[in-house]
Parts: C-alpha cells; sequence; structure tokens
C-alpha cells in the first residue's frame, strides 16, 4: 500500500507572498505575536510584511538570521534573543537555514534550555513536545524545498555531526513560494539551488521508502527544473517561476520519503571542506546512480526526466551545468585533497540517510565514490 501524508497549506506563484496578511488573519482573528525571521532586512520592507504589520492585532518581532548551515550554538543563540517574546507564529523569510532555524525555535520555545549543550541534549534525545507555535515559509531560494518539510538540519561541526530536527507535528502551517523573491539569487546559488531540488528528488525516487505518490511528485520536479536550466542559465525572468516550481515538487516528494546516500555523503563535504550544499550532492548524484542502479524500479521513467541514458551522461550534465555557472564541477576544484578522501568517506554514512539508500554503501565504496568525482 501506498502512503502520502503532508498537511502544509501551499500557495505557488509571482506575488503570492501577498497573501500572508489573509493566512495570518485566518490562523488568529485576534491578532498574535509573529517572530518574523529573514535573511536580510530588506524583506522588512516587503508590501506583504507591511500590509501585515498594519494590523494593531499583530505584534512583530523583526530577527535577521545571515549565515549558512546554522549550528547548534547559532541556533542556541536566537532561542536565548526570542524566547521572552513567546510567538505564537514564526515567518520564516529566506533561504534553507532561515527556515531550518525557523521550524526549529518552534520545538524550542516553552523549554528551558541553559546552554548549547542543553539544546544539544534536546536535538539528540528528541525530547521536543508538542510545538509552542506554528511557522509560516517564505523561501527566497528555489532549491530546500525546507517550506513543506517537518525536519531541520542544525550542523554540529564541534561534534562533528549534522544533527536534524525532526517532528511530524511540525509542519508548516503554510508555504508561499513566490518566485519574484528568488529573481536577485547570484546565478552560481541559483543553478546550486536547483539542483539540490533535483537531488532531492532524484533520491525521493529511489528512496527505500518512497511510494506512488512521492515518485509522481519527484518525476514531475525533475522534468519542470532540468527543463528550463538553459532557460535559468541565460537569465529569463521566467525561469525562476520553474525553478519554484520544481523546487516545491521535490519538497513535496522528499516530505514523505527523506533522502538517501548522496546527501549522507554531501554533508561532512559541506561541514568540513565549505562545499555548497547543492553542489555537493548533485556532483554524488551519477556516482551513486551507479552503484543503486539495479534496484531501482521503473528507472527508464527516472532516466527519462533526468534527459540522459545512464549514470555517465548524468555526471557530465551535471558538471556541465555546474560550469556554465561558473561553479567549481570536481573536488579537486574546492580545494580537497586526495589522502582526505578516506576520512571523508569515513564521516559519510548518516543514519536516516544512508540506510534509506536502495543498496548498502561501506566506506570502501563512498571512497571509491569521492574518487570519481575527485577530478572531472
Amino acid at each position: 500500500m501506498n502512503h502520502y501524508y503532508n498537511p502544509v497549506h501551499t500557495i505557488q506563484g509571482k506575488g503570492c507572498a501577498g497573501e500572508l496578511p489573509k493566512l495570518l488573519d485566518g490562523l488568529y482573528p485576534q491578532g498574535c505575536q509573529v517572530l518574523l525571521l529573514a535573511w536580510d532586512d530588506s524583506v522588512f520592507g516587503l508590501p506583504a510584511i507591511r500590509e501585515m504589520e498594519k494590523n494593531p492585532a499583530v505584534h512583530v518581532k523583526h530577527c535577521c538570521f545571515q549565515e549558512s548551515n546554522p549550528t547548534v550554538e547559532q541556533l542556541f543563540s536566537l532561542y536565548s534573543q526570542t524566547a521572552d517574546f513567546n510567538p505564537q507564529v514564526v515567518l520564516a523569510v529566506g533561504g534553507g537555514s532561515v527556515m531550518d532555524v525557523g521550524k526549529s525555535l518552534c520545538c524550542l520555545y516553552g523549554k528551558r534550555i541553559e546552554s548549547p549543550d542543553s539544546l544539544r541534549s534536546i536535538i539528540q534525545e528528541k525530547r521536543y513536545g508538542t510545538p509552542q507555535a506554528k511557522w509560516i515559509g517564505v523561501p527566497t531560494t528555489a532549491g530546500t524545498g525546507s517550506e513543506v518539510t517537518c525536519w531541520a538540519t542544525i550542523w554540529d561541526p564541534a561534534k562533528d555531526m549534522k544533527r536534524s530536527v525532526e517532528l511530524q507535528e511540525n509542519y508548516a502551517y503554510a508555504a508561499l513560494a513566490d518566485s519574484s523573491l528568488i529573481q536577485g539569487m547570484p546565478m552560481g546559488l541559483a543553478v546550486s539551488s536547483a539542483l539540490d531540488a533535483v537531488a532531492h528528488a532524484v533520491e525521493s525516487y529511489w528512496a527505500r521508502h518512497s511510494n506512488m505518490t512521492s515518485k509522481k511528485l519527484a518525476l514531475g520536479a525533475i522534468k519542470t527544473i532540468l527543463s528550463h536550466m538553459d532557460s535559468l542559465l541565460a537569465g529569463e525572468e521566467s525561469a525562476y517561476d520553474y525553478m519554484s516550481q520544481g523546487s516545491m515538487l521535490a519538497g513535496l516528494a522528499f516530505s514523505n520519503t527523506k533522502t538517501t546516500a548522496c546527501h549522507s555523503i554531501s554533508y561532512p563535504l559541506t561541514m568540513r571542506c565549505k562545499i555548497p550544499h547543492g553542489t555537493a550532492v548533485s556532483l554524488l548524484l551519477a556516482p551513486v546512480m551507479e552503484r543503486n542502479f539495479g534496484a531501482i524500479e521503473n528507472r527508464e521513467m527516472l532516466l527519462e526526466a533526468l534527459g540522459v541514458q545512464g549514470p555517465k551522461e548524468l555526471g557530465d550534465k551535471i558538471r556541465g551545468i555546474l560550469r556554465k555557472a561558473s561553479v567549481p564541477a570536481s573536488l579537486k576544484e574546492w580545494g580537497i585533497r586526495r589522502e582526505d578522501l578516506k576520512e571523508l568517506a569515513a564521516l559519510g554514512i548518516t543514519k536516516g540517510r544512508a540506510d534509506n539508500n536502495p543498496v548498502e554503501l561501506t566506506p570502501v565504496q563512498i571512497e571509491e565514490i569521492l574518487k570519481d568525482i575527485y577530478e572531472a
């Protein structure tokens, strides 16, 4: 049997952020406390935000978070700054990092957290309870799909770990994917983000927890993004709406399946080597597909959506897209030393991701995968 569940009220399209005041009014007609967590203070001047703040019953606290890959310490700092405000709604406007922090805060409010170590223990032991606030996601990048998932990635470089704040009850109340908000992305970020969404969709398709609905969403996401990639690289305005659509479809797909070995292997590449997440995970798609190939059900449909005949052609295609966006397309180009691959491989097995892959991969096999993308 196929089971699919995602309760997020999704709104997508250019200008859809304008629906925000109406959404809030429907959620809390008598008014509410809103923590506005934004990637930049320019967000505070958006028409939808100004309209929301015209309501005297809506009390808004502004807060900026401009870091990539949020850490336990950074999350603790934001919790300390905002807990006394006691928001009923966290409005997260930004990329995946902003939304990861926003949804994490919803799971932490109402708890006594005195230090990063105390927070680390709560995350590790999953002592969240019922979220004390609802959250609304407004992405300003097109790739993470974080607006429609119920988990958040929090990095812990002090412990050499990637942690996940995960709670079924913590899906967003609503997600507004307004493509007009992503048009200012630098090309490298736009392409890396789009390829992150492709990876979400591909991994969702072959994941052990895949289902009929997630497969259909995944194929739609891949086709939507890759069929308009040339337009994105050419800077055509219409392409951004397709990237927004594809990212949301991919998010809806992997919201039920989670990701697999590509994401698992990519985490140390991002945490230790500072390779942007979307770039790292997209480079891993082809070599992981090669190992998974015999175990992928209906792989012909996946290859058709990707527009390739097999893993080698996929690798060439991904590297070609990255190079057109002036993004380094090999581990060597990112400054990684060949002698570091063994250690990176040992860190590449993450519970909940590696064991969701259709075939088991050992550290030795992961080292071979990293060697495959070391030079291009």
